[in-house]
């Protein structure tokens, strides 16, 4: 009987699928985007100039999450 299933295909594990790379840099992109959203407010809340908020913002995320595919853009 062991000689039988040996050979048997059907009893081999299937092999994982591979990760699609763009899906992790979507998803770094999108993370960059809401967190420059959100820091960007909340500065212009502070009372600082839109466009010096989103600068400020970005070297934020930059300095916080340069780790990041969507950091190093």
């Amino acid at each position: 009987m062991v000689a039988l299933l040996s050979g048997c295909s059907f009893l081999k594990k299937n092999p994982k699928p591979k990760a699609n790379p763009a899906i992790a840099a979507d998803t770094d992109e999108n993370f960059r985007q809401r967190f420059v959203e959100r820091r960007t407010g909340e500065l212009v809340t502070g009372g600082v100039a839109p466009e010096t908020a989103r600068a400020q913002a970005t070297e934020e995320f930059k300095a916080r999450y340069g780790y990041t595919s969507a950091a190093k853009k």
